[in-house]
């Protein structure tokens, strides 16, 4: 008696990759899934933006509107590099010395 080689993709526990096939997930599993996953996503931008509103001056205790965070972000990081940008040229002025990976 003889049989026929497992082919590949085949349910076969003992197929020829080794792998056993898992059960496919019904429809209401696969919506749940879904769900958790965009909640998880959801919660890990909230705590994103909370975050920066602790790190960006003038943000603390305000309502948190995302596009009020975002903007100010910007503009305090653009404050940030305009401020290391004269530190740099004051060094200089004076004498010093700035690395490379310092000026930008």
């Amino acid at each position: 008696m003889s049989t026929s080689p497992p082919r590949e993709g085949s349910a076969n526990p003992g197929s020829a990759n080794g792998l056993d096939e898992k059960p496919r997930l019904s429809e209401h599993e696969k919506k749940a899934n879904h769900i958790a996953s965009e909640q998880k996503r959801r919660q890990a931008i909230r705590e994103g933006f909370d975050r920066l509103t602790e790190l960006v001056p003038g943000l603390e205790g305000q309502g948190r509107s995302e596009s009020v965070v975002l903007k100010k972000t910007v503009d305090y990081i653009r404050a940030q590099l305009a401020e290391r940008k004269r530190l740099v040229e004051r060094v200089e002025g004076l004498g010093g010395h700035v690395e490379d990976g310092m000026r930008r």
